[in-house]
């Protein structure tokens, strides 16, 4: 990095702390603190839900699966796509709850304070463990990019990871939710800027390495593409590894995220709670969240235009988690005019504008849930915004330890999504059934506790179970072979290989010359989620051999003792007991199976427990439901005025219901609601299209 690097780098994080400073001046209460006074526009709301909504993991990890899977890599981070046109329904629900908290959703819901204590217990967690994907995210970017691997004798993950938490903790403590928002908008900016300032740079070093500067243009970097790298990179829905990523796998990612994402703390706030309006609220959420998904089309096209320029790489070739950081290094670092410091700021920019977010909910909930209702209950406004801001503090410190301590960005990521289960069947069937009560809620919650995380770390410690054969078996090891022309990358790997010894061996390739392709999957363990290993070596044992559509298949089996390592998968004794051949599913296949047990028990459990435990009192059910049909008045006073009118006749909006008379508590749609929806699932494949055609240019 040259010094006009550092002076980039420099005067992003002052400005970022400056605007903390002129937020912290605005602050007179918690709900300035916490929700910015209610008074965001569409614009702010935009940003908001746009910044905290995009992680620095994202293109990290964007770059990685797009190196080994080619373009079907970007539903590492596109999975989200067809959550969106959720968020036109569920913006409106933040903002007519009229809360500070999530938890104090909770609590309203179910009449229960210590189910905001047990909710904020799983905000603290969840945040430790999503940030922690950011930071890492940060450490692998920056690395090739600064050019060292340690500072002061130490690697340089110890030193940087602190150093952002630091400036993340100045502003966002002492501007609150205001500041958050600022910065979100001005780093908002610097995260597009992230997604589109490789791809013409990149496009044309393609052009200056390959092809002729003198007689062609930028978009000439899209025909080298396609000639340097082998057309089974661009097909969006199975790739080279095989299929990292094929259809089934992507639903279930889906769904579990569209299951989870309503109870991620954060939603209150960006979700909408912040917005002056409803429609502030939803358009808000909406229009940032596809702004995001843009974005993501335009790591997906910076990952193909990497694997054409540096196929060869020796650096991407032994960690390819380093794509990002590698290419912005290479791109930009020539042409010396502090590209390489926006590079990065813009990366510090899309985790900053997520950690603020998070830090200042989560001290939320700790401040009004735990302080508030069990502590001190009349505490000053001062004293409760100082115990938010100690909080905010103690979760970015947990996030550091947590990034310093794992180093799988990808895997923290989905421990990361799976932990929102626990909460997740109470919302939803809270939102719309009135038999849901507080006792089946403590029951669900537990019982996915025990079931999702407790058993499975219990039984793994059981004597015997990590070699039991029954336990200890793997899917079968697939091994397809097949030939293509190889291209000049597939050269370029082969190179860089045979010179430095890193990363898998390619074959051996001569681009235009036919080459013989061997991907190897399966071998996976199915009952143990850290993967089992041969307790002396490796014994395997033939089951079949086919041909396929020109490829020949080898079907073998593990034939050895085995070893379990890491929790023991206790629903997959559900697919075992009925029968299910788990031993010829995929990677992919294995993963998606996880998904039914999470999406169905919890919300099984809810409903059956709910009709043999006690309702809820009807007052508070009454008042609840009664305020989620109260529209929102951007003015205060006339709010309060219009929830009085509704709390003073709880059958205000019988006549909106779609089965009236019951406890069922769906709402008739209104135009706007459904327009709005199937509008939302046209940009979804709009996008999609945009992807595919971008790709396809010059092929």
């Amino acid at each position: 990095m040259t010094w006009i690097d550092i002076a980039v780098l420099i005067l992003y994080f002052g400005g970022m702390v400056g605007i903390g400073i002129w937020a912290m001046r605005r602050i007179k209460n918690q709900e300035d603190y916490f929700m910015g006074g209610r008074g965001f526009g569409k614009l702010l709301q935009t940003f908001a839900a746009f910044g905290a909504g995009t992680g620095a993991h994202e293109p990290v990890t964007v770059g990685r699966t797009g190196w080994t899977s080619g373009l079907s890599g970007v539903w590492s981070a596109l999975m989200w796509l067809f959550v969106t046109p959720i968020y036109w329904i569920t913006g409106v629900w933040y903002r007519r709850m009229r809360h500070l908290t999530l938890g104090d959703w909770f609590v309203e819901r179910y009449e229960s304070k210590a189910m905001g204590v047990a909710y904020t217990a799983f905000a603290i967690i969840f945040y430790m463990t999503y940030l922690s994907t950011m930071f890492s995210a940060i450490a692998k970017f920056a690395v090739p990019l600064l050019g060292v691997e340690t500072a002061f004798g130490m690697d340089l993950q110890y030193t940087l990871v602190p150093v952002i938490a630091f400036i993340v903790i100045i502003y966002g403590v002492l501007g609150g939710l205001t500041a958050a928002y600022w910065t979100d908008l001005v780093q908002g900016i610097f995260i597009i800027l992230l997604s589109v300032l490789l791809i013409p740079f990149g496009l044309w070093a393609l052009v200056k390495e390959f092809g002729d500067p003198a007689t062609m243009g930028v978009l000439d970097g899209f025909t080298i593409m396609h000639e340097r790298v082998s057309s089974d990179y661009f097909s969006l829905f199975a790739g080279p590894s095989a299929g990292e990523f094929p259809i089934q796998y992507i639903i279930s990612l889906t769904l579990l995220a569209l299951i989870g994402i309503v109870v991620q703390p954060h939603f209150i706030a960006t979700g909408g709670g912040s917005a002056k309006s409803e429609d502030e609220a939803r358009i808000g959420l909406v229009t940032g969240n596809f702004l995001k998904r843009l974005c993501t089309v335009g790591w997906a096209l910076t990952a193909l235009i990497s694997l054409a320029l540096l196929a060869g790489n020796a650096e991407i070739a032994a960690d390819p988690d380093r794509v990002w950081g590698v290419a912005a290094r290479e791109i930009l670092g020539p042409l010396n005019i502090g590209l390489v410091g926006l590079m990065l700021a813009c990366l510090l920019a899309a985790l900053m504008s997520s950690a603020d977010t998070y830090m200042i909910v989560t001290s939320a909930l700790v401040s009004r849930n735990v302080f508030a209702a069990y502590i001190n209950p009349s505490a000053s406004e001062r004293t409760y915004i100082l115990v938010a801001r100690i909080t905010g503090l103690v979760i970015i410190v947990g996030a550091s330890i947590f990034a310093l301590t794992m180093a799988d960005v990808f895997g923290q990521f989905k421990m990361a999504l799976e932990l929102p289960i626990l909460f997740a069947a109470p919302f939803w069937i809270g939102m719309f059934w009135r038999r849901a009560n507080r006792t089946s809620v403590w029951i669900t919650i537990v019982f996915s506790f025990v079931f999702f995380l407790v058993l499975p770390a219990v039984i793994s410690r059981v004597p015997g179970m990590r070699t039991n054969p029954d336990f200890t078996t793997t899917t079968n090891i697939v091994t397809t072979t097949f030939t293509r022309t190889a291209t000049p990358a597939d050269v370029a790997r082969r190179e860089t290989w045979e010179t430095n010894q890193v990363g898998a061996e390619p074959p051996v390739a001569i681009a235009g010359q036919p080459i013989e392709i061997i991907i190897q999957s399966g071998g996976k363990s199915i009952f143990w989620q850290g993967g089992v290993k041969p307790k002396d070596q490796q014994l395997l044992k033939f089951i079949e051999e086919r041909e396929e559509d020109g490829k020949f298949i080898l079907v073998q089996q593990n034939d050895a003792p085995m070893i379990g390592a890491g929790d023991f998968r206790i629903d997959f004794l559900l697919y075992k007991w009925l029968g299910y051949d788990l031993a010829n599913a995929s990677k992919a296949t294995i993963e998606t199976l996880r998904l039914p047990t999470r999406l169905v028990l919890p919300f099984l459990v809810l409903i059956i427990a709910s009709f043999f435990t006690p309702r809820n009192s009807r007052e508070a059910l009454d008042r609840y439901y009664v305020k989620m049909k109260t529209e929102v008045d951007p003015d205060h006073e006339a709010d309060l005025q219009n929830l009085e009118l509704s709390y003073q006749n709880p059958n205000r909006f019988e006549d909106r219901l779609l089965f009236p008379g019951t406890d069922l508590e769906f709402v008739k749609p209104r135009p706007k609601d459904y327009i709005g929806f199937l509008a939302s699932i046209g940009i979804c494949f709009l996008v999609i299209a945009v992807l595919i055609w971008l790709a396809g240019i010059g092929g």
